[in-house]
This record gives C-alpha cells, structure tokens and sequence, in this order.
C-alpha cells in the first residue's frame, strides 16, 4: 500500500451557496509537490434510494437536472437534514419524491462521486415492503414517478434519458444483494412508523 502524502498547506479558494473549493498543497512520499484543489462537502450527507415497488419493479423519478439543462429519469435522493440518520434521511426523502414510505430499508455502500476531485459521496439504501404516504418537499414542480421492471435494468440504463452514474450504479448494486451476491455487514432495519405513518 502506498504511502499517503502529506498536506502541507489549505486554503479556501472560493465558495457558493452550495460548494466550497479548496486548494490542497501535496508533498508525496518521493519528495514531488502538487497543489490540486477540490469540491468540498458540507453537511451530513446524502441518499440515494432504491424503492421497490414489488420484487421485480422499482420505482425511479423523472425531474429537471440543471447541469444537463434538461429532463432525465434517475432514483430519489436528497440530503441528509440535521438530526437525521442516513436511514431516517432516505424514508423522508421517498416520501417527499415518490409518495411512499418503507417499512424496510437496507444500507447497501456509500460511493464518491468523482474522487480526484470532489469530496461528494452518497449512500445508497434499497427501500421495499412501501406503504403510500406522501410528505411535502422542496421541489420546485411535480415529479413524475415511473415505475420499471428491475429484472430489466439493463435496457433501462441504455435509455438516454438514463445518464446518472450514481443512479445507475445503485440499480444493479440492488439487483446484487436481491439476487444474495452481495455480502453485507449492516442490518435490515425497519423504521419503527405504523402502516399509516403514525
């Protein structure tokens, strides 16, 4: 295993409502210096979330992306407010974007979004047994839930209105652990709400 560099200076180089950049002055163990710099995250986190309709149907949301400047169909996410688990996060925020809950949710990885560069990562939770319940979120129109088969998953990652690597990544990591191929440590945790949400 290599030798980790050592930073040696940090300095913010500029900031915005949502991102901080900073640049990072490296010494690498062989003695070369780099300055890189890199996408700061702030706040708890993230999710991403893989809500099965039934065994075989997941259900993805069709919204505006504005770094595309255009519509494309990917799995609900948000961030993790203050206060919240990652576990709590992922059932607000499938309520809010799909209009269910689950009563049962499975952590299944964590995942950078571009590590060279961006601190960024969001943890990705399989969502199932759901029970219709909708919380108001902060989106700016309705979203269009669309539900497909998961035992399809390939011709829908082909679809161009599929381009979210995080989403596409998180479809067949799910299809994995449905199938028993992927080993997880964490527990099956079911939310202690009633059928109702109460």
């Amino acid at each position: 295993m290599p030798t980790k560099p050592t930073i040696f200076k940090r300095a913010t180089v500029a900031r915005s409502r949502l991102f901080r950049a900073d640049e990072i002055q490296l010494r690498f163990s062989n003695g070369e210096q780099r300055t890189y710099e890199k996408l700061c995250s702030g706040g708890p986190g993230a999710v991403l979330i893989v809500p099965l309709l039934d065994e075989n149907t997941v259900l993805l949301v069709r919204e505006y992306a504005v770094g595309i400047e255009d519509y494309h169909l990917a799995l609900p996410k948000g961030a993790i407010d203050a206060g919240e688990d990652l576990l709590q996060a992922a059932n607000r925020e499938l309520k809010e974007e799909v209009g269910y809950g689950a009563r049962k949710l499975q952590f299944l990885k964590k995942i950078n979004l571009s590590p060279a560069y961006m601190e960024h990562g969001i943890n990705i939770v399989l969502a199932w047994d759901l029970y219709a319940e909708r919380l108001e979120g902060d989106e700016p129109e309705p979203i269009e839930v669309v539900p497909f088969p998961l035992a399809d998953v390939l011709s829908l990652v082909m679809r161009p209105d599929v381009c979210e690597g995080r989403s596409i990544a998180a479809l067949f990591l799910a299809r994995e652990w449905l199938a028993g191929r992927l080993p997880l440590t964490s527990p099956v945790v079911t939310p202690e709400a009633s059928v109702d949400g109460q």
